[in-house]
């Protein structure tokens, strides 16, 4: 693994030049309306730690009994493609077909949602190595209100664990916490769900007020009132009261997902093309964290690295995406078969942008310092 990873590091160094494919930078053929897969797949292919873990082979003794990995085979297949460096068009054929057979939705040629097939991917990916072999048949306890925060969200966790265990949910998955607070009580209560992405809405701005990815955030995590037919069941009164409920983030994922929802699911022929601005560097979710983490944190400050785009309207859209190469650093543009270096100054952050890829700092720093190392997964 240690020899394959410096292949790549010095292959990719080498290649600048012009000699041969750089590996990474790889266009994907579209063989039907399946540019929103290759999009998602460029992306993912720069998450360095997860292409190092389906690269170098290391998922292959995770793969359990009771599954064939047929998806993460296909997956580490066509990432190899990529960054062999002996390819300037990888073939998505085999992967295509293993996908659909997972998920049967992506069945034929039309065109699909990126960051739905996105979900699908990772799910696809996160079972075939899922360490958790035996289900649970009864339902798990319900956590007491009566327990602290942070004990209440690790046993949570574990829970979550107890059902679902993989380096792709290392990856990906953070925790929310969700606290409802009964005015008529006094009552507190807490519950902790895991979650693979955040889709934030595009709120409504004045003309003047450019919309930032921090208004987006600041409107997912704001006071909801629920009354009327929304009111929550008090487990102190044993009774339905109104309450305001309000999101946290407790549990910062090492690769943080976000979706803009560009697209109403009441209003099907419409999209919203209102322009984001979103940070390259310094994401800093400290604001929206439970108070559990320390000033300065960086867990919680995440950097940009890929962004998947969408131009055009709901029925003649394109996908395409920009990508930051792990190793030179210099972001990229993938349209299908084509890719071309880019300044990120103006061709990154656009009003395209749909699915935003962010990597932790802290993991990042870990990277920088061995590219193509794989970390020791924490087994606590």
């Amino acid at each position: 693994m240690f020899t394959e990873a410096i292949h790549f590091r010095e292959a990719a160094m080498l290649d600048l030049q012009g000699s041969r494919p750089t590996p990474g930078l790889t266009g994907l053929r579209n063989i039907g309306n399946t540019c929103f897969l290759n999009s998602i797949v460029q992306c993912l292919s720069n998450t360095e730690l997860l292409k190092n873990y389906v690269v170098s082979g290391q998922y292959l003794k995770h793969i359990q009994s009771e599954s064939r990995g047929d998806v993460i085979r296909a997956f580490s297949n066509l990432l190899r493609d990529i960054w062999s460096g002996e390819m300037t068009v990888a073939d998505t054929t085999n992967f295509k077909s293993q996908i659909q057979r997972f998920a049967p939705r992506f069945m034929g040629y039309s065109q699909q949602d990126a960051q739905e097939f996105l979900r699908y991917l990772l799910e696809g990916l996160h079972q075939d190595v899922n360490q958790v072999t035996v289900k649970q048949r009864r339902p798990l306890p319900e956590l007491s209100d009566e327990l602290p925060d942070a004990q209440k969200a690790l046993e949570s966790w574990k829970q979550y664990l107890m059902l679902e265990n993989s380096y792709v949910v290392e990856l990906f998955v953070g925790q929310l916490k969700s606290t409802l607070s009964f005015a008529t009580c006094g009552h507190r209560s807490t519950t902790f769900e895991a979650f693979w992405d955040l889709s934030l809405p595009l709120v409504q701005t004045t003309s003047s007020h450019e919309l930032k990815l921090s208004d987006c955030f600041d409107h997912f995590m704001q006071d909801e009132t629920l009354d009327g037919d929304n009111m929550a069941t008090c487990t102190r009164c044993n009774a339905r009261r109104p309450c305001t409920k309000r999101y946290s983030i407790h549990k910062f994922p090492r690769v943080l997902v976000v979706h803009l929802k560009r697209f109403s699911p009441n209003e099907r022929f419409r999209k919203l093309m209102t322009a984001v601005n979103f940070p390259m560097d310094g994401l800093d979710l400290s604001p929206y964290s439970d108070n559990t983490h320390g000033t300065g944190d960086q867990m919680m400050v995440y950097d940009l690295y890929a962004v998947s785009n969408h131009s055009g309207g709901t029925q003649s859209g394109h996908y395409t995406a920009a990508c930051r190469h792990p190793v030179t650093q210099a972001w990229h543009f993938f349209n299908d078969c084509n890719v071309s270096i880019v300044n990120p100054a103006n061709r990154v952050v656009t009003p395209q942008a749909y699915v935003l890829f962010y990597e932790q700092r802290s993991t990042r720093c870990q990277s920088n310092r061995d590219s193509y190392d794989l970390p020791t997964e924490d087994k606590s």
